[in-house]
């Protein structure tokens, strides 16, 4: 049972950035990532959209004898993580904005927080919002074109560069201390994100903390991999092969994937 793979999935390629904390943390375990890239950004579509593509992922990632679950998307997780709760057996791990620690932890009362549509339109994060940042300014931003950018390979592109600017300016006015980043895809936007926000802005996401929740599930139900080899690690896409392949450095083999 415990060599049996970890399920990743995300809407695109960004759901890597969560694969790459899960692997630091637990380098021995298999994995198959499953980047859903044909349908993204699941951002802009509809609550019952989105619930029937995470289940469409789920089902094929059990089908591949998955032990556990990862839903590496913000807008999967804040739209559909109780109905896949509800209707899977298997351990399934979500993830949404770190709006706590950023509440909790701003001086000057304001913060940032750049995402999806989908993610910002969810009541889990409005509850969320509203139980740890109900006292302070919180900028929210959809990320408009930003996932669209990255899947199309854009990632240093001027164009995203100026999207940036955009979204960020709003946030540097109210002098945000945290910026928040609500969607997978954005980790990558942090070297862009360093040079276009003044030097005290704490730029968080939940990707440590993912990884940290997996070996704890992992230990709860005595799943994790007692094996000392490095795991094997597989990629699949229905979108472009090489956006995936560049992401990971080019280390691992991307194969197309018609799902």
């Amino acid at each position: 049972m415990s060599k049996q793979p970890i399920g990743i999935f995300d809407s695109g390629v960004g759901g890597t950035s969560i694969w790459r904390e899960i692997n630091n943390l637990l380098p021995n375990e298999n994995t198959i990532y499953l980047a859903d890239s044909a349908n993204a950004p699941y951002g802009l579509k509809t609550k019952e959209a989105i619930t029937n593509l995470s289940i469409k992922n789920v089902e094929h990632l059990i089908k591949q004898d998955c032990k556990l679950i990862v839903v590496a998307c913000n807008t999967a997780t804040t739209n559909a993580i109780s109905l896949l709760r509800d209707q899977f057996s298997i351990p399934i791990i979500g993830i949404e904005p770190a709006i706590k620690p950023a509440a909790l932890n701003t001086q000057t009362k304001a913060i940032g927080i750049l995402a999806t549509k989908g993610t910002l339109s969810s009541e889990l994060f409005h509850k969320t919002t509203d139980l740890f940042a109900s006292n302070i300014k919180v900028v929210e931003r959809i990320g408009e074109g930003i996932v669209e950018l990255i899947e199309s390979g854009q990632l240093q592109s001027e164009a995203m560069r100026s999207v940036l600017k955009r979204y960020l300016q709003p946030m540097i006015d109210v002098n945000i201390d945290y910026l928040v980043l609500g969607c997978t895809h954005y980790p990558y936007l942090m070297p862009l994100l360093i040079e276009l926000l003044p030097n005290h802005v704490k730029i968080i996401d939940s990707g440590q903390a993912v990884a940290r929740q997996t070996k704890v599930i992992l230990e709860k139900h005595d799943l994790l991999n007692s094996t000392v080899a490095k795991g094997d690690y597989q990629f699949f896409t229905n979108g472009k092969t090489e956006v995936l392949a560049s992401l990971l450095d080019n280390k691992f083999d991307v194969e197309y994937l018609n799902f």
